[in-house]
């Protein structure tokens, strides 16, 4: 018995060392939108770091306040180490022969996305900072959006009823409500210190959004037309897009779908209440419509951007299933 045991242990100890090496990974931490910039600190005082600070800490569109894309974090690569390499998005700075961006996964720990960025010179890494800065942003913004739904996912609402009316799941926290149940327009609250944080679901006419040099117009007419419809305000008051300032126009994906993204301010007409909002039109042609998604937030005297960050990573979270 003896020896059929150490005849065992031998087999499994062969069959472990023919199989690939993996490492144990620990999981991530840090706060949502917190990047860490491992770069020398003479480099962060100079203009590598200027660079970095203009691109990944300047102010975000569309917000009343000014309130930086991310929280940035910077050490030395010394003290990049230990609980340090855990961080769940990190930028790494480093010389190289030839100029070179690199994204890596899950280096130090799960889930993690780290960025590197090398140049032989301080020139170089400048101008690669600057050249592919979007997708920089877009990449930390990803992971951060896939945090943030992971978060949600652990107490979801019951969405059963946007699958009923427009043929989507949506993955949003228990602590919202259904403010608003129409056949064609939807409305989900959820209240705050000082405020509320809203979401609106509705879909139009696939022929209602001009497709030319004014599309935002068109866009604006549209949620001016059935937000302020829809949303209710005090009596002679209207809910609108702010007049003053057009909103920022760009276009993304939601579900696979094209989609145009507009970042502005709402206002109620009459009243001294505004605030950001962050709103994705979705091409579903396929349904011979737009499905439009919004969130905007009421927070007075107060900042804004982790609201609107919950908002934009459930919006996101869209997927489109046959209704029920």
């Amino acid at each position: 018995m003896q020896k059929l045991i150490l005849a065992f242990l031998i087999f499994a100890l062969v069959a472990c060392n023919d199989k690939p090496s993996s490492k144990i990974l620990s999981a991530s931490s840090g706060a949502l939108n917190n990047l860490t910039v491992v770069m020398p600190n003479t480099m962060w005082e100079g203009p590598v770091g200027e660079s970095i600070r203009e691109k990944l800490a300047g102010p975000i569109n569309g917000l009343p306040q000014v309130e930086p894309m991310f929280a940035i974090n910077q050490m030395p690569d010394e003290a990049f180490s230990g609980f340090m390499r855990k961080q769940r998005t990190f930028l790494k700075i480093e010389q190289a022969d030839t100029a070179a961006l690199e994204i890596i996964k899950d280096e130090y720990a799960r889930p993690q996305t780290g960025i590197l960025v090398k140049g032989p010179t301080e020139e170089a890494i400048i101008n690669l900072i600057k050249q592919d800065s979007a997708q920089i942003v877009n990449t930390i913004k990803e992971t951060e959006f896939t945090e943030k739904v992971r978060r949600i996912s652990l107490s979801l609402k019951e969405d059963k009823p946007l699958t009923e009316a427009f043929g989507i799941t949506m993955k949003f926290p228990t602590a919202y409500r259904y403010a608003k149940e129409d056949e064609d327009f939807f409305w989900i609250r959820k209240d705050i210190p000082n405020g509320d944080m809203n979401i609106t679901v509705y879909e139009v006419p696939y022929n209602l959004i001009d497709r030319d040099s004014n599309t935002i117009g068109s866009l604006i007419k549209m949620r001016d037309s059935i937000g302020g419809d829809n949303i209710t305000v005090s009596e002679g008051m209207r809910f609108i897009t702010e007049a003053a300032f057009a909103p920022y126009l760009s276009e993304t994906t939601i579900a696979g779908k094209p989609a145009y993204q507009m970042n502005g301010i709402w206002e109620v007409k009459g009243r001294y209440m505004a605030g950001p909002f962050v709103n994705f039109t979705v091409d579903d042609k396929e349904n011979d419509r737009y499905l439009v998604l919004e969130g905007f937030v009421f927070k007075p005297s107060a900042n804004k951007r982790d609201n609107l960050f919950e908002l934009e990573s459930i919006l996101r979270s869209v997927n489109f299933v046959d209704k029920k």
